[in-house]
C-alpha cells in the first residue's frame, strides 16, 4: 500500500471515473475525501467502503464545484479532518449538446465552471500545501475533446482544451517542487455523463438511441469499444508513483485510437 499516510481529493466522484479513481487510491491506503451528488445512504456506504479497503478515514464532502467559497471550503476541510491533499483529482464535470446558436447562456455558464474553473480553485488552495511537503500530484480528467472537436459541444470542448492549458501551467509552475500536474483524457466511458447526453444528440442529430451510440459516440474510437473507469484509474494511480515522477505536464489520451486519426 504504497500510498499509505497520503491523502487524496477527488471531486465528481460519487459515480464514473471518480468513483473509481477513490476506489483505486483507497486500495493502496490513501486517506480520501470524495465529493459530487447522489443519495445520502449510498455515499455513506461508500466512505465506508473506501475506510475499509485503505485502514485510513474516508469522507464526502458536498460541495457545489460551481461555487468557489464552497471549493474553498472543501479543500480546507480535508486539511484539516485528513491533512493537506497529496493528491487532487479533479474530475467534476457536466455536460450540454446543443447548436451554438441556441446554446443556453446558463448551460455555458455552468460548463465553464464545473469542469474547468473548479480545477482553478481546488488547484489554487491545495498547492500550497503540496509545495510545503515536497510532494504532489495534480491529476486533470480532461476529454479526448481537449484535443479534438466535436459539434454542438462548444462550452464542453472550450473547457476541456483550457484545462490541458491549466496543467501545463501548473506543471511548470510547480516542477521545482516535487508537485506534478497531468491529464488523463479519456475517450467515450460508459458513465452516467454519457448515457445523459444521448437523448440530447438524439434530439440535436436526429438519430435512434442505438445510432447515437455506434455512429456518433463509438464512431471515432477504433477499437469500437468504451473505455472503462478501472483503465482511467489504473492511469491515475501509476501517475501517483515515484516512476511516473518525471511526467508531468502530460496529456494522457486513453480513448481507443480516436485521436491518433
Amino acid at each position: 500500500m504504497f500510498l499509505k499516510g497520503k491523502t487524496a481529493l477527488v471531486t465528481g466522484s460519487t459515480s464514473g471515473i471518480g468513483l473509481a479513481y477513490a476506489k483505486l487510491l483507497a486500495s493502496e491506503g490513501a486517506a480520501v475525501m470524495i465529493n459530487g451528488f447522489g443519495d445520502a445512504t449510498a455515499i455513506a456506504a461508500e466512505c465506508a467502503a473506501l475506510a475499509a479497503a485503505s485502514g485510513a478515514q474516508a469522507l464526502y464532502s458536498a460541495a457545489d464545484m460551481s461555487k468557489p467559497a464552497e471549493i474553498a471550503a472543501m479543500v480546507a476541510e480535508c486539511a484539516d479532518k485528513l491533512g493537506t491533499p497529496d493528491i487532487l483529482i479533479n474530475n467534476a464535470g457536466v455536460q450540454h449538446v446543443e447548436p451554438i446558436e441556441t446554446f443556453p447562456i446558463e448551460k455555458w455558464d455552468a460548463i465553464i465552471a464545473i469542469n474547468l474553473s473548479s480545477a482553478f480553485h481546488t488547484i489554487r488552495a491545495a498547492l500550497p500545501g503540496m509545495k510545503a511537503k515536497g510532494w504532489g500530484r495534480i491529476i486533470n480528467t480532461a476529454s479526448a475533446h481537449s484535443l479534438t472537436a466535436s459539434p454542438f459541444k462548444s462550452a464542453y470542448v472550450s473547457a476541456k482544451h483550457g484545462l490541458a492549458g491549466l496543467t501545463k501551467t501548473v506543471a511548470l509552475e510547480a516542477a521545482t517542487f516535487g508537485v506534478t500536474a497531468n491529464c488523463i483524457s479519456p475517450g467515450y466511458v460508459w458513465t452516467p455523463l454519457v448515457e445523459s447526453q444521448i437523448p440530447d444528440t438524439m434530439k440535436a442529430r436526429n438519430m435512434t438511441r442505438e445510432q447515437v451510440m455506434h455512429d456518433v459516440l463509438l464512431a471515432g474510437q477504433p477499437t469500437k469499444q468504451f473505455v472503462t473507469v478501472e483503465q482511467c484509474a489504473a492511469l491515475a494511480l501509476f501517475l501517483c508513483r515515484d516512476d511516473a515522477a518525471s511526467i508531468t505536464g502530460a496529456n494522457l489520451a486513453v480513448d481507443g485510437g480516436w485521436t491518433a486519426q
